[in-house]
């Protein structure tokens, strides 16, 4: 497993609500994580898989929704989710150009999945969200292929890589290397405890609006690349700029396993724009943000001998310290996928610096 570095480390103290023990999406019981990498001098690129319950999905469905902030994205998946409000199959995570292909590998992964647990599915609902990697990989190739969802799959573990991994490999975040993140927080209601995790593809922002902890450290960032690139310069060189568009996408997966109805999670999923403001995005005319939220309470069967079924769900009135929750996750979220990832060059020769190289610059120890 890479490197995993966490805000701790570094002082940073996101928000004021307990962690879970691993601070990642699976400390919601039952969900896993897993990932493919490809990492050549051509192609720095993969896929994630969340597993959302350790059984079969289609057979017994989780509550879910949807909701796209800005639409500038290739998702497959996400209008059937809108309608009915469940979700019935993992959720993958790729490439913008892969998108089809891993689709087409989830639906071969589910009818096997669906004929061992003898449902007979006459249709699916693959769910699978994409960033542009093309910044570092040759997205053009687009080199993930059905094996490879499948060895994510097989690889998905509670305890899983943050970082440039999987479907982050070849992202970028806020000008610096991006890629995969999570966390995750502790509601207490009525004396018992909750957990809301949130993992994200971080592929958006730029580097000068990057805030942390409400200091402008990408404009501190920014200057000193600045002032390395100007040493290193030949004579004469003009100098270089780092691009001002918010460009890219983030996806957000959230989960949890508080009772929420498919509305009430899709006004908790819209909350993960907090986190994002929170660290200087603006959400650019470029960058698609596409969020989807799941419960793992008040499963819905496939099939059901009652036309009426029973349910429990959260009271409006309690719901902000859900909405808390979902900001803080999402913002810590992002910081990981950056503190976590590596260094890294991509094939067309540029290299994309981790942000825990400049941790001096911002951080509180």
């Amino acid at each position: 497993m890479p490197t995993q570095r966490t805000c701790a480390e570094f002082g940073l103290r996101v928000g004021t609500l307990q962690r879970g023990p691993l601070n990642k999406i699976s400390d919601v019981p039952g969900v896993t994580v897993g990932h493919c990498t490809m990492d050549t001098d051509t192609h720095k690129t993969g896929v994630t898989v969340v597993l959302p319950c350790p059984d079969d999905p289609f057979a017994q469905k989780l509550p879910a929704a949807a909701y796209v902030l800005n639409g500038f994205g290739k998702t497959a998946g996400l209008m059937q989710i809108e309608e009915l409000g469940t979700l019935e199959t993992p959720i993958a995570l790729t490439n913008t150009l892969n998108v089809g292909l891993v689709h087409d590998a989830m639906v071969e992964y589910m009818l096997r999945r669906c004929a061992q647990s003898g449902t007979v599915p006459r249709s699916l609902n693959p769910v699978v969200a994409e960033c542009n990697d093309g910044g570092m990989n040759d997205i053009a190739h687009r080199a993930v292929h059905a094996e490879h969802v499948f060895a994510a799959i097989e690889a998905a573990a509670a305890d899983f890589a943050l970082g440039d991994v999987g479907a982050g490999k070849g992202m970028v975040c806020h000008g610096l290397k991006g890629g995969i993140g999570s966390a995750s927080r502790i509601v207490a209601l009525d004396g018992a405890f909750y957990t809301v995790g949130v993992m994200v593809l971080a592929n958006h922002g730029c580097l000068q609006d990057l805030r942390i902890g409400g200091n402008a450290a990408g404009e501190t960032i920014a200057a000193r690349l600045a002032q390395c690139a100007a040493q290193t310069a030949a004579p004469g060189a003009p100098p270089s700029a780092e691009p001002t568009a918010d460009l890219g996408s983030c996806i957000v997966v959230l989960a949890t396993d508080l009772p929420l109805s498919s509305r009430q999670l899709g006004r908790v999923v819209r909350r993960a724009s907090v986190g994002l403001a929170r660290l200087g995005s603006y959400i650019g005319h470029g960058s698609g943000e596409a969020f989807l939220g799941f419960s793992t309470a008040n499963r819905v069967p496939h099939e059901s001998p009652h036309a009426v079924l029973a349910g429990a769900y959260l009271h409006e009135g309690r719901i902000d310290a859900v909405f808390r929750a979902a900001a803080e996750a999402t913002e810590e979220a992002v910081l990981s996928a950056m503190l976590c990832a590596d260094t890294a060059t991509g094939f067309d020769g540029i290299t994309r610096h981790s942000l825990c190289e400049f941790a001096g610059l911002f951080c509180e120890k």
